[in-house]
């Protein structure tokens, strides 16, 4: 177990980096209510499990778990990961699932807290809700076809990057061509017993499996297979046969767009829009491609393709290739909770804004909408960089102020001189009221001098008050730059390292202790930000 005063905890609303849509959900704020359900509380999550524990059909189940089974054949499967796939036939089993793109060798570091948040509130429930049982989810991404977004991966500033053409969705893709990036990935490595295990798991994914899926589930179950992690792929045609109806809604009724557009008119109110919907939320999916489909003048299309269909013809193409037809980020979430006994969804912040679009839709489709959880961040601090926060007497809570901020404050506060000119600035605005209520006594014109005066006065003392800072900062560079290079190394390019860092570098650092900490620290349901000190 972690030592509890290597921890630190802020709320996520105190460090800076998350939305007001955020934030006010987590504040629970009454202008946002309506976009959400029941909230992550044991309460919420009582009630959540009634609700799925009446709408979710026994068939599914059988042929989820038959999906799952096949899609594990070609991996060493943990005996807890088996044993959560068997749970998943009981009646009394659910499931908290989190998503994530298939990003080259998992992409950001905060793909480790998804996981670790999602296996951790799994825990949580089975000790408040010992009658049934949960098994934590992870949602590959296999059908996105963003290959910019997740063919590279940072190492120590360095961007380590798989080119090549993708046309469809990327779980198909070929792994062809990544022996070139194991070898640039090697040589940026030190050679350390924690290096040769990173290059050889990296291998083993990457240059023994054939296409993308394979090779992240490889990946994804060696680093979390032992706590019972199991991994979907929604590329499946059976569990698209589960789908089909919803399918078919979109394509006639466009059901989608028109309930997610009104909830973004209500929503525009106070936020800006995270995603727009289109008349149809659909994408035609095949080896080759995996285009949006249309609706103009009557007839069913392909974008950039010459494929089309009359309605009679789509919807026997649906009927007989539903593997075909690709949710976007509108439909995935409903796909979701129709194929799995889903009570909770663990994102991001930027994920569970889009998800609050969402739930006029799912009430129009009558899916549960499910509690949406915001995911664990982390930063973690080695024991160095924690003793040279001390010695500059910076707190965690400073750490995450802008670094201009950070700066002035700090050189204010070891100054020898007093560089806040409060006093003087009182003073001042004293002499002017006196001045400003003899004015009053005498001509209007006077009055007009007297206020030009004191806002000429005040913006010189606040230019003075700036140039003495300057002044003490170049006369205590030596401590300007240490400040300055500590948040550089935590906060790469002035973002959380989170979004920044691949697992690797920590892993590089901690070795097998790195999962065990977050493990035994990250807490789902606590609701505010982590700070580790490892």
């Amino acid at each position: 177990m972690i030592e509890e005063d290597c921890l630190t905890t802020i709320p996520f609303a105190r460090t800076g980096y998350f939305s007001d849509i955020i934030c006010d959900y987590l504040a629970q704020n009454d202008k946002i209510k309506s976009f959400y359900s029941n909230f992550s509380t044991i309460d919420g999550f009582k009630k959540q499990i009634e609700l799925k524990r009446l709408s979710f059909q026994t068939e599914s189940r059988s042929i989820l778990v038959k999906s799952l089974e096949d899609q594990y054949q070609k991996i060493e499967v943990s005996s807890t990961t088996k044993s959560n796939i068997e749970l998943l036939k009981k009646e009394n089993t659910f499931t908290i699932t989190t998503g994530h793109q298939l990003n080259l060798f998992t992409g950001p570091l905060y793909f480790l807290y998804k996981i670790v948040s999602t296996i951790n509130l799994c825990k949580q429930l089975k000790r408040e809700f010992p009658d049934d049982n949960f098994v934590p989810i992870y949602w590959m991404a296999t059908e996105d076809h963003d290959f910019d977004e997740i063919n590279y991966f940072n190492f120590k500033g360095q961007k380590i990057s798989w080119n090549r053409d993708s046309k469809s969705g990327v779980g198909r893709l070929p792994t062809d061509g990544l022996e070139n990036v194991a070898a640039i990935f090697e040589k940026a490595l030190d050679g350390s017993k924690n290096a040769k295990y990173l290059i050889h798991l990296f291998k083993e994914a990457y240059l023994k499996h054939d296409n993308l899926t394979d090779a992240t589930r490889y990946l994804t179950n060696e680093l979390f297979n032992q706590y019972g992690l199991v991994i979907i792929d929604g590329d499946d045609t059976n569990l698209k046969e589960l789908f089909k109806p919803f399918v078919e809604d979109e394509l006639l009724n466009q059901t989608s767009f028109k309930q997610v557009s009104k909830t973004i008119e209500k929503q525009l109110k106070n936020y800006g829009i995270q995603v727009n919907p289109r008349e149809i939320n659909l994408f035609y999916l095949t080896d080759a491609i995996r285009e949006r489909i249309v609706f103009e003048h009557g007839i069913y299309k392909v974008v950039d393709s010459d494929i089309s269909w009359s309605k009679d013809d789509l919807l026997k193409e649906v009927n007989a290739f539903p593997e075909r037809f690709s949710p976007n980020v509108i439909m995935r979430p409903l796909y979701q909770e129709i194929i799995l006994p889903n009570l909770c969804y663990i994102g991001g912040g930027g994920e569970l804004a889009y998800w609050l679009e969402l739930k006029d839709y799912f009430e129009a489709v009558k899916i549960p909408f499910p509690i949406l959880l915001l995911r664990n961040s982390a930063l973690i601090i080695s024991e160095k960089q924690f003793n040279k926060a001390e010695k500059l007497k910076i707190s965690i809570d400073e750490l995450f102020l802008d670094q201009h901020q950070l700066v002035n404050k700090k050189i204010k506060e070891i100054s020898e001189i007093e560089i806040d000119f409060s006093k003087q600035r009182n003073s001042l605005e004293k002499q002017f009221t006196d001045l400003e209520e003899l004015a009053t006594k005498t001509d209007k014109s006077f009055i007009g001098a007297v206020k030009a005066q004191k806002v000429k006065q005040l913006k010189g003392l606040n230019t003075l008050e700036k140039r003495l800072l300057s002044a003490q900062k170049r006369k205590l560079k030596d401590e300007v730059d240490r400040i300055k290079e500590l948040q550089n190394q935590l906060f790469p390019n002035q973002s959380l390292e989170e979004r920044q860092r691949n697992f690797s570098e920590l892993y590089l650092l901690y070795g097998d202790r790195l999962i065990p900490t977050l493990m035994a620290t990250l807490n789902p349901l606590e609701g505010k930000f982590s700070v580790i000190q490892l």
